[in-house]
């Protein structure tokens, strides 16, 4: 009987100091639905075997694969009083709403982009008297969706040198297009990518508005160019006449003050000449005087 006591008394210790009393194991969704620059969150909650775990713990955030996948968040808490502090993902978009200590490591991601479209995969880690660690293997796939976005929108040139109108949209699911106005029959092509589809009216022929339209189930987006073919009539000869006329005159204009200005010179090199002749005279006519009033003194 003694023996049968210390054998279960061990057994209690051992289950007090966390020795496993059920397995591991990770709920996660397979997909969840996000949409362009919202916010989507990621849920994921485990069960681990061991009863209590007041020991420093690390929630981690990885995408594209388990276990090799670069990790986007990563926060640590070393006590059961203590918050998980953000060691990775710090001041970024990725922000822990679960409580790692209630076995709950839910993330939410702000401002979603195209490039948030990936599979993502929540892990713990137990450290400190024991070690243990585990992660979910399938992930959560983030399906994005997203409104029509006109992104450009252009009358440009092509390579056969006739014009084409060009209309590029985004959105998930992708959108389709629709050309309105003077369209009288023209041809157009259309390409798409993952999220992103094109659609071009060939050979424009005639004056007027162009509109662009996608539609996709969560919406609606538009955009316009305007084509004008430039024709030479009775207005260009117009243009071109008054254009002569307003030559003529500028220049008369500078024949006239360049005349002014010659006239003008002349005249202020002709008034420096006589300026100058008086000049050489003054000292004759003072010599003149200056004989007259000395003979006048001379006796008889």
């Amino acid at each position: 009987m003694q023996g049968a006591g210390f054998f279960v008394t061990c057994l209690l210790c051992i289950f007090k100091k966390g020795m496993p009393s059920k397995g591991w194991s990770m709920h996660v969704p397979s997909e969840v639905t996000g949409e362009i620059g919202k916010t989507v969150t990621l849920p994921c909650t485990f069960t681990h075997p061991h009863n209590t775990y007041a020991k420093t713990l690390t929630a981690i955030w990885r995408v594209k694969e388990p276990y090799n996948g670069t990790v986007v968040f990563k926060c640590i808490t070393h006590s059961s009083s203590d918050l998980c502090k953000t060691t990775v993902g710090l001041r970024d978009r990725y922000k822990l709403l679960g409580k790692p200590r209630q076995n709950d490591l839910s993330l939410q991601i702000d401002n979603l982009t195209w490039n948030d479209s990936n599979r993502y995969f929540c892990r713990v880690e137990f450290s400190g008297d024991f070690h243990d660690k585990y992660e979910s293997r399938m992930g959560i796939r983030i399906r994005l969706i997203a409104a029509p976005r006109i992104v450009n929108i252009s009358v440009q040139s092509g390579q056969d040198h006739a014009v084409h109108a060009k209309c590029t949209a985004e959105g998930e699911p992708l959108p389709t297009l629709t050309w309105t106005g003077p369209l009288s029959g023209n041809m157009a092509s259309v390409s798409s990518l993952t999220h992103q589809t094109t659609k071009e009216l060939l050979h424009l022929n005639q004056d007027g508005k162009y509109t662009c339209t996608a539609v996709n189930s969560l919406g609606r987006a538009e955009g316009a160019v305007y084509f004008y073919k430039f024709k030479a009539g009775s207005g260009s000869w117009v243009l071109i006449l008054l254009f002569v006329a307003l030559g003529i005159k500028l220049l008369a204009l500078v024949v006239i003050l360049g005349f002014g200005t010659f006239r003008k010179g002349d005249s202020l090199m002709a008034q420096s000449s006589r300026s100058r002749q008086q000049t050489q005279e003054s000292p004759y006519e003072n010599f003149t005087c200056r004989i007259n009033s000395v003979s006048q003194r001379l006796p008889e």
